[in-house]
């Protein structure tokens, strides 16, 4: 079977920050079956004109104006069952020593748990192409890497591609943002009670039956990795 996926992430330069805002790093995806891209790219659009949601929609943008839009959106994505997933990496800043397993490279890091996020997800026999929204990196080979890394660790599956697209070219990449974001604010307490983003974390968790926290491997709808860098699950 053939597969998009659709990446995005919160706090990417939590690393070399002096004054760290945050204890995690939230790598985020979106997993879906090629044959529905047209159609969900069609449903998402018609949403946005329903809710007159000009332009980019993102975490950032969740305000009470356009709650009952972010909240069909949630809606939308549970409504697909298992041909839409989404699968996050959570990095705790205090746990990463990046001159000793990193060559001291921030960058080198997260594209390193960027690998950990897809690898686990590429299964045998399928092909998988992978859209990562684009960043400004120092190192202008570090996707084609990542590529080269995911493949030769998956070699009964096929990965096609994996390229930057701009979020604003893309309502996947802007659906990954919004669940990324909600993960992140979840796992990182910043929620401020009675907040749009605060109910429609809530509305999240009303939908899962569970709030979002780490989540099992076999977690196949809202799957949440925070890992131990010493090892383990």
């Amino acid at each position: 079977m053939k597969f998009d996926v659709y990446c995005d992430e919160s706090r990417p330069d939590l690393f070399c920050s002096k004054a760290p805002p945050a204890t995690f790093l939230v790598i985020g995806s979106v997993w879906s079956h090629r044959e529905d891209r047209d159609k969900l790219k069609a449903e998402i659009h018609a949403l946005r004109d329903r809710h007159k949601i000009g332009g980019e929609f993102k975490w950032q943008k969740v305000s009470p104006s356009w709650l009952a839009f972010y909240q069909e959106l949630i809606s939308l994505f549970f409504s697909e069952g298992d041909r839409l997933r989404f699968r996050c990496i959570a990095v705790d800043r205090t746990k990463v020593d990046l001159l000793k397993y990193h060559q001291n490279d921030q960058e080198l890091g997260f594209y390193k748990f960027y690998y950990q996020l897809l690898h686990h997800w590429i299964l045998d026999f399928n092909e998988y192409a992978i859209f990562c929204d684009f960043k400004r990196n120092r190192d202008m080979r570090r996707l084609a890497v990542l590529q080269r890394c995911i493949a030769y660790s998956n070699l009964s599956a096929s990965v096609s591609s994996v390229q930057a697209t701009r979020s604003e070219e893309s309502v996947m990449i802007q659906l990954a943002d919004v669940l990324v974001g909600a993960a992140s604010a979840r796992l990182n307490e910043s929620l401020v009670p009675g907040s749009a983003k605060s109910q429609l974390v809530e509305y999240i968790e009303s939908k899962l039956g569970r709030p979002i926290a780490a989540t099992f491997k076999s977690e196949s709808k809202f799957n949440v990795f925070v890992i131990d860098p010493q090892g383990g699950w």
